[in-house]
């Protein structure tokens, strides 16, 4: 396997997309497997998306091989399987830094490339950003190709058909690739996934066009007219069988399905389909992971994952903490809730494995819901259950939660219904970056009547907040970070706690830090080893986002002057924000000297939760820097 791209005999010579159109076929054979080699060595070392990336090769192939990407459009949907084209498109030297701290994004970004034409990373918007390329094309009189490329497992979120929608209706020239592997991250679910894989062989299609022109051609009279229509029109035939029915109801003309692993048929397809001058959508069948064995046995997995060896495909053994992340926690200690209270139901879209759901779907299946990519239908589902007595959990990214503001609002919260949020990956998530981190959620959920918002500082809290949760009539959100925990024992009958009272980790005299979620133990680290410097750091955490425990932290102003505020969230009116509202409104704020810290006005890079936590002083060593600035 070629594990430096300088060990290539075809890839090394490739600088820009046009390079590729000049390869004869062989030359093609032999790129595509440079290009898995490469990719498989580099994700190995560092993590990243795999099984996606290796999947499309053939096809970004074709895609260079038959559009001038110095003109035309190319846009990915969500990005993940966007590795080859980073390599093909001058990056070559730079994908050794693939997701690390200054190197370059997991993800298409203008930013990055001139051949990045739209920055992605949430599912489904390939098809709108696509639709607005070609009218700017159109208004500006220029002539270029527009194409977009979205897996199947994208193509279930609502966005994607308001985007099919409109591109009909309008029906300017267009190109959308449906990359069905039958796949999003996990296995696809719903009825449009069951839909594209009515899928009929060619020599299907034609015995039954032969069979049906014998059966006209015997009837007297009006048979040879009838086998003549027939024959005109047998390419309705297949539309009624295939899913070409459904996109020619959008006003596309459809081709395939056609194999996503031969690239000299695509780009045969691709050069008659630029000849039309309406919007086409192009079918392809491709397998995730395909050219590496462990990738294509089990395609979830090798979606997204960490350090492996590449000739096992078998993870890295570390020497790490063995402790348990807070996505198993939760997802165990919901099993545990639900197995007392039947009125408990799992809701995710399309990560049960990603949320820790998968031990809920396997052991109540009649309870749990995998919704697809379409977390706005996921909170509302959710506010129907709740309206009938359940109980609903909604687990999803707090990155991708920002999709279902509205219905978090209107449907749930004015309703005051009792649907429980938990949101994972709250605060920076790491190597994904800007798109993935759970930067804003504690700013624009705080500001929602009727809502409770909490963060816990460890995993045992984490329990008892979900206790605290199913035990509360209205709706509630609780977030929590990627990764371990610290090691807290949960245990085995949680208990609740009481809305809107936090606790005081660490006393001291001279200084307090109020602090949430995942900052508190770095806060409390700190205040330990300033107290060796003689510094008295008193230590709160809050625990809730909303109610904040008002009497507690009204408490902490009558005795401190210099306040330090911590979150792992935007500082935009987040934690800090709401205890400086609540200073200001109950007149406490003279004499007072308050810094807060948290994400800045500004999106974060990607790179190491380690390392971001350092740069933003979000650590217990920039904490300690705070504190010290703080008081002189």
């Amino acid at each position: 396997m070629i594990k430096d791209p300088k060990q290539t005999t075809i890839l090394s010579k490739i600088r820009k997309p046009g390079d590729v159109r000049d390869l004869e076929g062989d030359q093609m054979a032999t790129l595509a497997q440079e290009l898995r080699d490469i990719i498989i060595s580099q994700v190995s070392v560092h993590g990243g998306h795999l099984a996606p990336s290796l999947g499309v090769i053939e096809l970004t192939l074709a895609l260079f091989r038959s559009f001038d990407l110095e003109h035309d459009k190319l846009i990915w949907d969500v990005g993940h399987q966007a590795y080859a084209h980073k390599l093909l498109t001058g990056r070559v030297e730079e994908f050794s830094t693939l997701r690390q701290k200054g190197g370059i994004s997991g993800f298409p970004r203008m930013a990055e490339s001139p051949y990045d034409h739209f920055g992605v990373g949430h599912s489904s918007t390939s098809i709108s950003a696509a639709l607005g390329m070609a009218m700017a094309r159109d208004l500006k009189g220029e002539d270029h190709e527009v194409v977009a490329v979205i897996g199947d497992g994208s193509l279930t979120a609502g966005l994607a058909f308001e985007g099919l929608n409109q591109a009909g209706d309008l029906g300017r020239k267009m190109v959308v690739v449906l990359n069905d592997n039958e796949m999003s991250i996990s296995k696809n679910v719903g009825a449009l996934s069951q839909f594209l894989s009515r899928k009929m062989t060619t020599p299907f299609l034609q015995r039954l066009k032969s069979d049906v022109e014998g059966l006209l051609g015997t009837i007297p009279k009006i048979g040879g007219d009838l086998a003549v229509y027939a024959k005109r029109y047998g390419d309705s035939v297949k539309s009624f069988f295939t899913p070409g029915i459904l996109f020619e109801a959008f006003h596309f003309t459809y081709v395939g399905p056609i194999d996503g692993h031969d690239t000299a048929t695509m780009v045969k397809v691709f050069e008659e389909v630029k000849k039309l001058n309406k919007p086409v959508l192009v079918h392809v069948m491709t397998k995730k992971g395909k050219g590496y064995e462990p990738a294509e046995s089990d395609p979830s997995h090798y979606h997204g994952v960490g350090e492996f060896i590449p000739e096992t495909g078998l993870a890295r053994k570390f020497s790490g903490s063995g402790l348990p992340s807070y996505t198993s926690i939760f997802g165990s200690t919901l099993c545990s809730l639900a197995a007392k209270d039947d009125k408990i139901v799992a809701i995710t879209a399309a990560m049960p494995e990603g949320t820790g759901t998968e031990c809920f779907r396997k052991n109540y299946p009649d309870r749990f819901v995998d919704v697809g990519i379409c977390e706005q239908h996921a909170v509302t589902f959710a506010a129907g259950l709740a309206t009938e007595g359940y109980k609903p959990a909604v687990a999803i990214y707090s990155t991708f939660m920002q999709r279902a503001f509205d219905q978090i609002v209107h449907d749930v919260c004015l309703q005051n219904l009792n649907v429980n949020f938990f949101l994972d990956r709250g605060g920076l998530v790491g190597e994904d970056g800007a798109t993935h981190h759970g930067a804003f959620d504690m700013s624009f959920l705080r500001e929602i009547p009727n809502l409770v918002v909490m963060a816990p500082k460890d995993e045992a809290e984490l329990a008892r907040m979900m206790v605290t949760a199913f035990a509360h009539e209205g709706p509630c959100s609780i977030r929590y970070p990627r990764g371990t925990g610290v090691g807290a024992k949960v245990s085995s009958a949680p208990s609740p706690i009481a809305i809107g009272r936090g606790e005081f980790m660490h006393d001291g005299s001279d200084v307090a830090v109020v602090t949430i979620g995942s900052r508190v133990y770095p806060a409390v680290e700190a205040a330990m080893e300033l107290a060796e410097e003689g510094l008295d750091v008193a230590v709160f955490n809050a625990r809730f986002v909303k109610p904040l425990p008002e009497e507690q932290l009204l408490e902490l102003a009558g005795r401190f002057d210099r306040f330090l505020l911590v979150e792992e969230n935007a500082l935009a009116g987040g934690f800090g924000s709401a205890v400086l509202e609540l200073f200001t409104a109950r007149e406490v704020m003279d004499g007072k000297h308050i810094r807060q810290l948290g994400i800045p006005d500004e999106f974060i890079e990607h790179g190491a939760q380690k390392e971001l936590r350092h740069m933003l002083d979000l650590d217990k060593d920039g904490i300690k820097r705070a504190l010290k600035k703080l008081c002189g």
